[in-house]
């Protein structure tokens, strides 16, 4: 056994939509510049959107913490090898505190705030509420007697006597401190896409929100009594360190680490640090691609291409003909390579957005095209029937999928499928995980944490494919 501490905050609401997203950025923009602190952001499930403006808020990349995808001890030790030299760790809730994937809160926000031993504080939307916020939070206080809501923030605020009232009711009934309250009209709103908000990487001009936004974060919350919650927080007791024992310079017995390339750009940014750190500590040295910019495919030994918005910058993916080429080739001769959402529209022949047609790497016996409603959302779980690069048959793949597109002119005399789907959509309703030599190509996003053997095998493989002559 052994313990970890660090200051630390769950940040949860009601329900969606009430304003953890606003709130949470803007106390990370405060601490980091007023406070000068270096924070470790968290987001509470799969998502890879928020993470991202947490990251360029705060310079540090966010994790994920998912208790459905992840055991409760990998939950710890995903925190604590996340935030182990921050001063400061904060997590951002999903949807309401309670929700989770059955009766029993299963995934929920609550869950992690237990695992990690946190203190919660609760963004309400006070519109068109008085003294009813008592009722709601004292509510939330007694739910789950081993979840500690330590305190309010009031967010979309009418005017002052509005503020006093609620301070006065939560105060009276609920008898823990309001830690702020935004007025209307302070909201920071990231102009929505098919798939949430826009990844940070794509909208520099929102920099400037951020930073109005951590304006108003120290203006209207109280930050050191937020800090002074966060230091109140329980050591964690953990089963195993936290640290992994695998250093950066692990060879391969041949003496020689297997190269394995990301492709990582504006087109490709859906990555969890988990699954590239999990790459590296397997024994393999990483090479990033930019599948927009460069025009040749580096000396790699495998390929990983993660989920992003290949759609939107489809045409410039169709231009870089030399890159396709080269990765088309590279998967004739049998390079292992493992692709998942965009990376499979990458893969197939074309990609159909906005009535236009766009010509993409080729080893696929399909096309993709993206469409206005979701084709699949949410956890996935899938069963693996039969022989592939990367996962015995027999084996349960825990993932997530939130896809736009849709296989479209699938050959199905061609196409060979490695996963039956027992929760979620994946290619077809019934298959995902497309076969072709050594590619598997998936609408499911997994996390290392969840799929242990992936990164392993990835590496493995890479470490075969080099040894061909």
């Amino acid at each position: 056994m052994s313990s970890y501490w660090i200051p630390r905050l769950v940040i949860g609401a009601p329900q969606g939509r009430s304003g953890k997203t606003t709130v949470t950025l803007g106390i990370l923009a405060a601490l980091t510049t007023s406070k000068k602190l270096k924070i470790q952001p968290f987001k509470k499930g799969p998502d890879f959107i928020d993470p991202s403006w947490m990251t360029q808020v705060t310079g540090r990349n966010c994790r994920n913490l998912d208790s459905f995808l992840m055991t409760k001890e990998d939950v710890k030790r995903a925190f604590a090898r996340g935030a182990f030299d921050a001063d400061i760790a904060v997590v951002e809730g999903a949807m309401g505190l309670f929700d989770g994937v059955d009766i029993e809160g299963s995934g929920s926000t609550a869950e992690i705030a237990k695992a990690i031993c946190s203190p919660v504080v609760l963004v309400v939307d006070a519109t068109r509420m008085t003294r009813s916020i008592a009722a709601l939070v004292k509510g939330f206080q007694d739910f789950d007697e081993n979840v500690l809501i330590a305190g309010v923030i009031l967010n979309k605020i009418a005017r002052p006597r509005h503020e006093n009232m609620l301070r006065a009711v939560i105060d009276h009934y609920c008898g823990i401190p309001v830690l702020g309250a935004i007025p209307k009209g302070q909201q920071f709103i990231i102009p929505d896409r098919h798939l949430g908000l826009i990844p940070a990487n794509e909208d520099d001009e929102l920099n400037l929100a951020v930073q109005k936004v951590g304006e108003a974060a120290g203006n209207y919350l109280d930050l050191d009594k937020l800090l002074e919650i966060a230091a109140g927080a329980k050591a964690i007791e953990l089963d195993e360190p936290y640290i992994s024992n695998i250093s950066d310079d692990t060879e391969t017995s041949q003496g020689l680490k297997p190269v394995v390339g990301i492709i990582k750009d504006r087109a490709f940014s859906f990555y969890y640090p988990e699954n590239i750190e999990a790459i590296k500590d397997a024994g393999a040295e990483i090479v990033i691609i930019d599948a927009l910019r460069d025009k040749k495919l580096p000396y790699i030994n495998a390929l990983y291409i993660g989920g992003g918005f290949p759609e939107v910058f489809a045409a410039q993916l169709q231009s870089n003909e030399s890159l396709r080429s080269d990765i088309n080739s590279a998967v004739e001769a049998g390079m292992p390579v493992y692709a998942e959402c965009g990376g499979l529209m990458y893969l197939c022949q074309r990609l159909i957005y906005h009535g236009l047609a766009y010509d993409m790497v080729g080893v696929l016996p399909c096309d993709v095209q993206m469409v206005d409603k979701p084709q699949g959302h949410g956890y996935m779980i899938a069963d693996v029937i039969d022989e592939n690069p990367f996962f015995p048959a027999g084996a349960k793949i825990k993932g997530h999928e939130f896809h736009h597109s849709r296989v479209i002119n699938l050959n199905y005399q061609a196409a060979k499928f490695a996963y039956r789907v027992e929760r979620g959509f994946g290619i077809d309703g019934k298959n995902d995980g497309m076969i072709y030599k050594n590619v598997l190509a998936t609408y499911n996003h997994i996390h290392a944490l969840s799929v242990k053997e992936w990164a392993a095998n990835l590496v493995n493989r890479a470490a075969e494919y080099r040894q061909i002559p």
